[in-house]
């Protein structure tokens, strides 16, 4: 595969931050103590300032939704039975998460443009609109109804009423590093506004700076965590997350009536590898963290074979 094809020049970069990161852990450059802070930095700061720049522009009148609204259904679809399959519990949320959560930011959005151009890229923007929205919110409801559940079973919270159980897990859920710049950024977009030059450039640079550094945060957590003993598992999760996806959506999409450029992305951008955010989540919630680590590492570097093949056989069958 030469080093201009579009596969390549967007996913090798990541793989090599990852490798800057496992590095400098296991040369002791960042030390297990600072990866907490570090996770917190990124979580908390870096995403804010990605999510609500990248919601403060979105017009939603001028957005093409259907399509879009048809891989989220794919997604949540998936989401449910690898939930139910893995047991229905916190881990299995995060676990499920890791098998429907793209890397539409740092190599979608390249790869799309390099292989499909301006317009396909269109689509993609309308889909990264929502991506965290809807697939980070739903996580967060399902593992905020989860954790109270399984804090109630422990002993370690008084049971409630299922009502009042919900709805502290929603307000958990929307009261949340995730959503709330998602939501600020898309009603401050709906007034017209836009954000000064001086407030804008340091979101900017925060947003920019929010995938370098939490990949090498992947590769830190890589040193110091059991992959040889996490291979299986993580492989398990690379193959549906880069193979069973994209096959689904694909599937879906054709039934729907998709065509063309619109069934190209969306099964493209089921096809990618584990988002980082997907990493956040498994360190916030202390939920499977050497797997979803170790997932994430060996979902990029299969990526550089599935996504390859499902940009060879997809045009085959959207026209």
């Amino acid at each position: 595969m030469p080093l201009d094809h579009p596969v390549v020049s967007s996913l090798v970069p990541v793989v090599l931050l990852i490798v800057v990161g496992l590095v400098a852990g296991r040369l002791q450059l960042i030390r297990q103590e600072a990866v907490r802070d570090l996770s917190n930095l990124v979580f908390l700061v870096l995403t804010q300032a990605l999510l609500f720049r990248t919601m403060s522009t979105v017009h939603i009148e001028q957005l093409n939704f259907r399509p879009v609204w048809l891989y989220f259904a794919v997604a949540a679809g998936l989401f449910t039975v690898l939930l139910v399959v893995q047991g229905t519990n916190s881990r299995s949320a995060v676990l499920a998460l890791s098998g429907t959560f793209s890397n539409t930011v740092m190599i979608g959005i390249p790869l799309i443009g390099l292989a499909y151009g301006k317009d396909a890229l269109v689509l993609l923007f309308t889909l990264i609109s929502l991506h965290a929205l809807v697939l980070l919110t739903m996580a967060t409801v399902v593992l905020e109804l989860l954790q109270a559940r399984e804090q109630v079973q422990a002993g370690l919270a008084p049971e409630r009423h299922r009502l009042a159980t919900i709805g502290l897990a929603i307000r958990n859920a929307v009261v949340h590093p995730v959503p709330m710049p998602i939501i600020a950024g898309l009603l401050f977009a709906q007034t017209g506004w836009t954000l000064p030059e001086v407030v804008d450039r340091p979101l900017l640079l925060l947003g920019n700076a929010f995938g370098p550094v939490a990949l090498v945060l992947v590769g830190v957590t890589l040193s110091q965590a059991h992959v040889g003993r996490e291979f299986k598992g993580a492989l398990a999760l690379a193959g549906v997350k880069t193979l069973l996806h994209p096959l689904l959506m694909a599937l879906a999409g054709w039934a729907g009536g998709l065509r063309g450029p619109s069934l190209v992305v969306l099964v493209v951008a089921a096809s990618l590898p584990i988002g980082a955010n997907v990493f956040l989540f498994s360190q916030r919630y202390q939920k499977a963290q050497d797997l979803v680590t170790a997932g994430v590492a060996v979902s990029t570097v299969l990526a550089l074979f599935s996504v390859t093949l499902v940009m060879t056989l997809v045009p085959l069958i959207a026209n």
